[in-house]
C-alpha cells in the first residue's frame, strides 16, 4: 500500500472532513523552499507549511546542532531544573525582544503560549486584589489558536461554533484597517470605562486566518497607549509575525508603545519542533513573587523548554540574526511589492495585501468573502497542478515563503496567482451565497 492509503487507514488530521477530503499528498523529503512526495513529485512551500519554516527544509546548521544536542541531553523536567539551551536561548531572545521584556517561560505551541499569556494577566490581577478584572478585549475575525482560552479570544467562527456555550466572553473590537481607525478607537474608548477590562490581545499588524487584514502600527500604538491609561495589560500574539515575516523581527518593534506580554512560536525554531513560549514585562513578573506559594503561576508542560527544541530554536536565531537572512527578507520583499503594484486593480481582484514577506490576493467572485468559498478548492488544486504548496482562506490567497525561497520560486508562485485571477474571471457567482466571515 502507498503511504497515503496507509494514512487514511489510521490517522485523522486537522481542518479536514474525513469522509470527503482526498488522499493526502505524501511527503517524505524536504530541501530548501522543496517539498519531495513518496512519488518524487517536488512540490514548493509557498506558505513555509503553515508558516512555520524560515530558512528551508532539512537545513543542515539546525540539523547538526539538533543532532549534537541530542547526544548531549534530551529532556529533563524544567521544574527545579535547568539546561544551558534554555538559558542561553532565553538570553539571546531578551536581547533582540522590546526593551521591557523581562522574562521568558516555555510551552510547546502557539495556542499553549497564549494560554499562558492569558492566565499571567488573570492572575496578575487576581494577584493584585483585582480579580474582578477578568474580560479581555479582542479583534473581529482573529485567531490565537484551538485550546479553549485561546478559542474563547478568537473570533467566533464556524470552527468553534460547537464550543460557544463554554468559551468566556470576551468583547470584539472592529479592526482598524485603514479609514476605519477612529471606529476602533471610539469602541476602545468605551470599553475601557468598564473597571473589568484586564486584557487586550492582538496579532500586530496582520491578521492571518482572517484573510491576511493588514493595519498599521501607529493605530496599534495609540491603541496600546490607551490600555496602558487604563491599566490594561497588553498581550502581542506574535506567534505568526514574529521572526521577521513582516520586515523587522519583530511586529512590536514597529510600534512606539510596547505590549507588557508576547507570544511565540511558528518560527521560533525554524519549522524544527513544536516549541512555543510568552515573554512579559518585569512588573507582571514581580506580582507573582510571593512568600506565598499559591501566588505562584501554577502552569507546565512535561516538554517545557525542552533541550532539543531549545537548541533547534537557538540554530535558527543564528540563522535569522545574520545579514544573509535580513538580505533575503528585503529580496522578497521587493518582489511582492513590485508583483503587487503589477496585479492590484486589474479585473477579478478585490484587494491587494502587503507587508514585509507576507502578501495577500483576495480575488473577487463576484459573491461575499468567505472561507467556505467554491473558489477555494478550484485554487488549491490549480496551486498542486502547477507544484506549488498553498493553503487558501476561501477566495485570498496568500504568499508566506520561506527566506531562502529563489528569485526563479517567486516567479512561478507569482504565476500560479495570475492564473487564479484567469480561474476568477470564468467563475459564476452563486446566487444569494451567505456572507461567512473567516474563522
Amino acid at each position: 500500500m502507498s503511504l497515503a492509503t496507509r494514512d487514511h487507514a489510521v490517522l485523522w488530521h486537522p481542518y479536514t472532513q474525513m469522509q470527503t477530503a482526498p488522499l493526502p499528498i505524501a511527503i517524505t523529503r524536504g530541501e530548501q523552499s522543496w517539498l519531495i512526495a513518496e512519488d518524487g513529485t517536488r512540490y514548493l512551500d509557498g506558505i513555509s507549511s503553515w508558516w512555520v519554516n524560515l530558512h528551508g527544509h532539512s537545513h543542515p546548521h539546525i540539523a547538526a546542532r539538533v543532532a549534537e544536542q541530542l547526544h548531549t541531553l534530551e529532556h529533563v523536567l524544567f521544574a527545579g531544573f535547568t539546561h544551558p539551551a534554555a538559558v542561553e536561548l532565553a538570553e539571546q531572545l531578551l536581547e533582540i525582544l522590546p526593551s521591557n521584556q523581562a522574562r521568558v517561560f516555555y510551552s510547546d505551541n502557539g495556542s499553549t503560549a497564549v494560554e499562558v499569556a492569558l492566565k499571567m494577566v488573570l492572575q496578575y490581577f487576581h494577584n493584585l486584589g483585582q480579580p474582578e478584572r477578568r474580560t479581555f478585549l479582542c479583534f473581529q475575525n482573529s485567531y490565537h489558536g484551538d485550546t479553549f482560552g485561546a478559542m474563547a479570544v478568537s473570533s467566533r467562527g464556524a470552527f468553534t461554533q460547537p464550543f460557544w456555550p463554554l468559551l468566556f466572553d470576551v468583547e470584539f473590537l472592529d479592526v482598524p484597517t485603514p479609514g476605519h481607525e477612529a471606529q476602533t478607537l471610539a469602541q476602545l474608548d468605551t470599553l475601557l470605562q468598564r473597571p473589568d477590562v484586564a486584557g487586550f490581545i492582538f496579532e500586530p499588524l496582520v491578521l492571518g486566518t482572517a484573510g491576511m487584514v493588514m493595519y498599521e502600527p501607529e493605530i496599534l500604538s495609540e491603541m496600546l497607549r490607551r490600555c496602558h491609561q487604563r491599566g490594561v495589560l497588553a498581550i502581542a500574539d506574535e506567534v505568526m509575525t514574529g521572526f521577521g515575516r513582516t520586515g523587522p523581527l519583530f511586529a512590536s518593534e514597529l510600534l512606539s508603545e510596547q505590549p507588557d506580554i508576547m507570544c511565540f512560536s511558528k518560527g521560533l525554531t525554524g519549522g524544527t519542533l513544536a516549541m512555543g513560549l510568552t515573554t512579559c514585562a518585569a512588573p507582571i513578573y514581580a506580582a507573582f513573587l510571593s512568600q506565598d506559594k499559591m501566588r505562584a503561576l501554577f502552569h507546565g508542560h512535561s516538554y517545557t523548554a525542552n533541550p532539543v527544541a531549545c537548541a533547534a530554536a537557538l540554530a535558527s536565531l543564528e540563522l535569522t540574526r545574520a545579514a544573509l537572512c535580513t538580505e533575503q527578507r528585503q529580496r522578497i520583499e521587493a518582489a511582492h511589492a513590485a508583483f503587487h503594484r503589477e496585479i492590484e486593480g486589474q479585473p477579478g481582484i478585490r484587494a491587494v495585501r502587503h507587508r514585509g514577506t507576507i502578501l495577500a490576493v483576495e480575488y473577487d467572485p463576484g459573491e461575499g468573502t468567505s472561507y467556505f468559498s467554491r473558489l477555494r478548492d478550484a485554487f488549491y488544486q490549480l496551486a498542486l497542478d502547477h507544484h506549488v504548496v498553498l493553503r487558501p482562506l476561501g477566495n485570498v490567497v496568500y504568499l508566506l515563503p520561506p527566506y531562502c525561497t529563489t528569485d526563479a520560486e517567486l516567479d512561478l508562485l507569482y504565476t500560479v496567482l495570475r492564473r487564479m485571477r484567469e480561474l476568477v474571471l470564468d467563475f459564476t457567482p452563486a446566487p444569494n451565497l451567505p456572507e461567512i466571515l473567516h474563522d
